[in-house]
């Protein structure tokens, strides 16, 4: 004899979606990278992300630049357009906000995977996201490379950079911008 469905599996949803502002309201405003419902806590908190400058008992720098419709691009001249969009707003009804960004891999401030100028290490699938935090992270060598000048084998002979060097930072005419 068949089982008889309760009516809980086909409530569950929407009650669902009625208990998660309520569970919203009453979080604890103990942390700040969580902000709070403007009535939960008795001060409200700046809404800010927290920055985490500090690893391993070293000091992070943020060298990323901001992304903008003409930073540069890979194989673009007029830089990389339109490539943020907002296609769900909550000021239009929807649930939530929903992002949507295009971009190709190469545009603004960006790290080279081994598969980008290798075709092996490419179909071993050595992507960014298999490249070694720690070996991107430490020391770094900044070098000033000309402004009129894109980086080329003569360049990189040019700079002096000293045998040993693990991580080299080159600042840039898109580092002017």
């Amino acid at each position: 004899m068949p089982r008889e469905r309760s009516n809980w599996s086909q409530m569950a949803p929407p009650l669902l979606l009625l208990l998660l502002p309520l569970a919203a309201a009453t979080a604890p405003c103990a942390h700040p990278a969580y902000p709070s419902q403007p009535a939960s806590c008795p001060a409200e908190p700046v809404l800010a992300p927290e920055r985490r400058e500090t690893h391993g008992g070293g000091r992070i720098l943020d060298i990323t630049h901001y992304y903008r419709e003409d930073m540069p691009s890979w194989e673009s001249g007029a830089g990389v357009g339109q490539f943020l969009w907002l296609p769900a707003s909550m000021r239009n009804g929807s649930l939530a906000n929903n992002s949507e960004m295009r971009m190709p891999t190469h545009t603004g401030t960006h790290v080279d995977a081994p598969g980008h100028v290798f075709q092996h290490y490419f179909d071993a699938g050595f992507d960014v996201d298999t490249l070694d935090l720690d070996v991107l992270n430490g020391p770094a060598l900044l070098v000033d490379v000309p402004r009129d000048e894109n980086i080329t084998a003569k360049t990189m002979e040019s700079l002096h950079i000293p045998k040993g060097v693990q991580r080299v930072l080159f600042r840039t005419l898109n580092t002017d911008r």
